[in-house]
């Protein structure tokens, strides 16, 4: 089984290498968006408690009221480039940007980062993550 390893490996380089240059390429973009900008849900609770951050759910109305966060302000995805005046008040603060599972939050930290937001971190595993964590979500 090795050898025939070896063997593929001698006659065909290019594929081998284009391979090679894939799974890096992949394995250095998980690494980097694991790590970036994102709080796991015990994270996300100490950066409440103790640095009073805010807690912005871009999820659409219905899912909000079906259950979110404490203290969260609802500002969809959608509609974020045009109410993103609204966390002025609070740039100086942690900002915790919440989705339905942590997909998509990502794009919402992008542009308030290029909006001079100087620390905003996506909640890791969004919503689904964070009630499975059995922590508490508020309905209304």
């Amino acid at each position: 089984m090795i050898d025939q390893l070896f063997e593929f490996v001698q006659n065909h380089p290019l594929l081998v290498g284009a391979f090679l240059l894939v799974l890096t390429a992949w394995i250095a973009y998980e690494v980097r968006n694991s790590a970036a900008s994102g709080v796991s849900s015990s994270q996300a609770t100490q950066l409440i408690n103790r640095e009073d951050a805010v807690v912005v759910d871009t999820r659409e109305a219905g899912d909000f009221k079906a259950g979110h966060i404490a203290g969260a302000r609802n500002i969809p995805q959608s509609r974020i480039d045009e109410r993103k005046g609204e966390l002025e008040k609070v740039k100086d603060k942690p900002i915790i940007i919440v989705c339905k599972n942590g997909q998509s939050s990502g794009i919402t930290v992008a542009k308030l980062a290029k909006a001079d937001f100087p620390r905003v971190f996506k909640l890791k595993g969004g919503m689904m993550q964070w009630q499975a964590d059995g922590l508490p979500v508020v309905k209304k």
